[in-house]
């Protein structure tokens, strides 16, 4: 936890053990049990992630609570108290210092946490894709890393009434290409559910097919790029219906993965669409690094 997040916020979490219920701010709130759960949740990633690192299973869910991309280095905001995938991937780093990690937030809010805290280091890849303008603001197209980490961070700001076709066909154009050129050893999704159509907080449209495309891409890309090595963490999702059929649509994506000869079907590219042009100012901010931006 210390490798992500400031002493004087664990101090503060810490302080919350066995206390009255409170908040910390309007979004964020905590009970007697709430730091002992989150750091259950935290844990439970770095097991997901350190046992597939050992091949000991190609893939894996952490249905963890609380969520945690929005959990700043510093501040819990946003539901979430501490940062589960950040975390994780720290974690990974201290036994394995040598490894590449792509992050993809599919989650509606823009995992700012995530971002911020690893905008810097180049070993970490984070795409985004995100209601935009939203909470928490963040998550612009320009946002694309900083020093070392400079082109590291591709955000997709996406308008709300995005669903299948939009979003398969942002991982299909851009998160594909992205993730060839990068060759990480681990792929780790930040899996909210609440662009799904029936969540009450966001604007987006994505059903269950949807996220059954999404999740047998990105299971097909680890077969190619890193031994089948792809971990899933919960983040958000605020209908019951779309937490169930998300989870099960994720699930039967991971069990069953596309074969060759029968590949999720290609978004079409056509002029003028939303997809168009998202994939526009994607390449227009990171084509000079990433070779094959907006083919699918």
């Amino acid at each position: 936890i210390l490798r992500v997040h400031d002493r004087a916020l664990v101090d503060f979490l810490d302080s919350t053990r066995g206390q009255p219920s409170g908040r910390i701010d309007q979004d964020t709130y905590y009970c007697a049990e709430s730091f002992d759960v989150a750091r259950l949740a935290a844990g439970s990633c770095i097991d997901l992630v350190l046992r597939i690192m050992r091949d000991e299973g190609g893939s894996g869910l952490a249905a963890v609570r609380p969520p945690g991309h929005h959990a700043e280095a510093g501040r819990a905001m946003g539901f979430c108290l501490l940062n589960n995938v950040a975390i994780a991937v720290r974690a990974l780093q201290a036994a394995e210092p040598d490894a590449r990690v792509l992050i993809l937030d599919w989650d509606v809010h823009h995992g700012n946490g995530t971002q911020h805290i690893f905008e810097s280091d180049p070993s970490v890849l984070y795409l985004s894709t995100h209601q935009f303008p939203f909470y928490p603001g963040t998550g612009d197209f320009d946002e694309a890393g900083r020093g070392e980490g400079l082109g590291r961070t591709i955000n997709i700001p996406m308008p709300p009434g995005c669903g299948d076709p939009e979003y398969v066909g942002v991982l299909q154009r851009i998160v594909v290409p992205a993730a060839t050129w990068f060759a990480p050893d681990l792929i780790l999704i930040s899996c909210g559910f609440d662009a799904h159509r029936d969540d009450p907080l966001a604007s987006m449209e994505l059903g269950p097919s949807g996220y059954r495309a999404m999740t047998r891409i990105m299971h097909g890309l680890t077969d190619s790029l890193c031994r089948g090595r792809l971990a899933l963490v919960l983040e958000g999702g605020y209908s019951l219906l779309g937490l169930r059929e998300g989870t099960t649509a994720v699930l039967d994506g991971l069990t069953n993965p596309p074969s060759a000869s029968e590949p999720v079907p290609p978004i079409d590219l056509v002029r003028g669409s939303v997809l168009a042009g998202l994939v526009d100012r994607v390449e227009r901010i990171h084509g000079r690094r990433i070779p094959g931006l907006g083919a699918a």
